[in-house]
């Protein structure tokens, strides 16, 4: 054989294995998505522990490790006002096992405070939405007031006297409380923190005097005295502090705040992987033992698919858009 026809046979044989590679890959596609999960699968929280965002992935956790028949960790990676979380998500392997815990704020808030994201919405899928949770307005027992009124009147009365706390630049707690003082014509400063965690304990130290959030995060501490529940920033009163009336109905019309949590995994990441994790996340969140530990965290459980989670995040990126810009807000 000359050294021409080698060269040819080389090249059909070539040839002939990418086409049998090529052929062959949908069918691995598909059987690993058939076969997941094969391993854990990891929950990234953008959040220390504490707070709405981590209590509502735990909340997740167990149920879903039951359902899936696989551990499923939840891994909390703080910093960065989320950003850390979503870029480490946004980069991992599109095959189902690194997902988000995506808090409301972040994932609509951060695109409109921070001009150069580690992310980008585009490079998360939707699974599923699992929670939401109304704010409260909390503020330290120091502070000599004991209503939504006699608070605005007294922020009006010492503009700049009482710090606020939050859990980070971006969050929910940080633009709500600046809506807030800015519908209210009030002064507060703002002290960010790494999350929930940390925020609480030094308002009840007193360090810091007000933390507007949610339920999960200072509804035991109302229930024990050791901070007062002026308002709850919703259309109904919260069933675990039911003596704290809502804003209206204490004065302050239009002034309400709901986050949610919900679940996000690599684009790219099959479709039919997707369709499997949203189905065992519904499963899990209407098992009765998790619907009682969401009801005793004060957390309320509203599962909704990938393609209302879809127009969920468009919905409210709009939305705060131009609240930021309408009300001044930064990143600080």
């Amino acid at each position: 054989m000359t050294l021409t026809s080698k060269l040819s046979l080389r090249r059909v044989v070539l040839a002939f294995a990418a086409l049998a590679c090529a052929a062959s890959a949908p069918m691995a596609l598909a059987q690993t998505a058939a076969s997941f999960p094969a391993k854990s699968v990891n929950l990234v929280v953008p959040n220390p522990p504490g707070g709405f965002v981590d209590a509502s992935a735990r909340l997740l956790s167990d149920p879903l490790s039951r359902v899936l028949g696989q551990t499923v960790v939840v891994d909390n990676k703080g910093g960065g006002s989320g950003n850390v979380a979503y870029g480490f998500v946004a980069r991992a392997n599109p095959d189902g096992y690194t997902l988000l815990t995506s808090y409301s704020a972040y994932h609509v808030g951060n695109p409109s405070l921070t001009p150069k994201l580690p992310w980008a919405q585009k490079d998360l899928a939707s699974v599923a939405l699992i929670t939401v949770a109304t704010n409260v307005i909390a503020v330290h027992p120091s502070v000599p007031v004991n209503t939504l009124g006699e608070f605005i009147s007294y922020l009006k009365s010492n503009p700049g006297r009482l710090s606020y706390a939050s859990q980070g630049n971006g969050s929910l707690s940080h633009i709500g409380t600046e809506i807030f003082k800015t519908q209210t014509q009030t002064s507060m400063v703002h002290i960010p923190y790494r999350g929930s965690g940390p925020a609480v304990q030094d308002v009840l130290s007193g360090q810091v005097q007000v933390f507007i959030t949610t339920p999960p995060s200072v509804m035991g501490h109302i229930q024990a005295g050791k901070l007062k529940g002026l308002a709850v920033a919703g259309s109904a009163r919260h069933p675990g502090i039911p003596s704290v009336p809502t804003t209206t109905e204490a004065g302050l019309k239009g002034f309400e705040l709901e986050a949610w949590v919900g679940i996000f995994a690599p684009a790219g990441t099959p479709a039919d992987v997707i369709s499997k994790l949203s189905a065992s996340i519904k499963q899990a969140m209407e098992m009765p033992d998790t619907k009682t530990r969401a009801s005793a965290a004060g957390i309320e459980i509203r599962y909704q698919p990938p393609e209302a989670l879809d127009a969920l995040v468009k919905r409210e990126t709009e939305f705060w858009a131009k609240t930021i810009k309408n009300a001044g807000i930064t990143a600080d």
